[in-house]
């Protein structure tokens, strides 16, 4: 997959959603009766990393105050969705060990690699960092971990929604109507190629999470150094 096309397509569709008033608002995010949860193996950036995402979504905060923007503690990228998030879902019923054993042997031929978070992109429901890979080991990980998890008997959803291929990290999500598009838009096209850094992966976290991996439900499972 070329990256920086496939990013830009998905801004380009968006937008243009977004220009039409088209794009998907979150009712769920503030309910306290979403019960969604799943498992996820993700990556999370380091802290000048996020400082340097806070600078960026200050200013649009600015702009529109009512959105969801993501804390620090919040901020990741999705290796994969183990078990995608449902209703009810419960880790005390599944054996954690094996699903330990398993990630851990997807990730033990595991080579070092770097991300660049470059740029913006956008979906229906929210805004995007672009994330590139100086290597394609992400994506061979992901391929084990289907092919392991597939051959065995826990349960799982891998690619159930989509089979992800990228390293972008979600930083904002609508919940209610944008009030001043034209100035957010506008926003989003001056920083269309802003300069988040670059970091080594040197950890994995395997997570008990929420729809939108909020701290307060996160309950760490295991924690995989490179």
């Amino acid at each position: 997959m070329n990256l920086e096309s496939h990013y830009k397509e998905l801004y380009d569709h968006s937008i243009s959603k977004i220009s039409s008033d088209n794009y998907e608002i979150d009712n769920l995010i503030d309910s306290d009766k979403d019960n969604r949860f799943g498992i996820t193996l993700l990556i999370r950036p380091p802290i000048e990393i996020k400082e340097e995402i806070q600078k960026f979504i200050k200013e649009i905060k600015r702009i529109e105050p009512n959105q969801y923007y993501y804390p620090n503690s919040d901020i990741h990228i999705t290796v994969m969705s183990i078990i995608s998030c449902y209703d009810g879902f419960d880790m005390k019923t599944i054996d954690l060990k094996k699903y330990i054993e398993l990630t851990q042997k997807c990730l033990l031929e595991k080579r070092e690699f770097s991300i660049t978070f470059k740029g913006i992109t956008a979906s229906p429901s929210g805004i995007m960092i672009r994330g590139f890979m100086n290597t394609n080991e992400l994506n061979d990980i992901r391929d084990r971990l289907r092919k392991e998890f597939k051959n065995s008997n826990l349960e799982q959803s891998l690619d159930k929604r989509y089979s992800i291929q990228t390293a972008h990290s979600t930083i904002i999500r609508f919940k209610t109507k944008l009030s001043q598009k034209e100035k957010f838009l506008k926003a989003l096209d001056k920083n269309i190629n802003y300069n988040f850094g670059a970091f080594k992966v040197n950890k994995f976290e395997l997570v008990f999470n929420d729809w939108y991996q909020r701290d307060k439900y996160v309950n760490k499972i295991y924690d995989f150094f490179i």
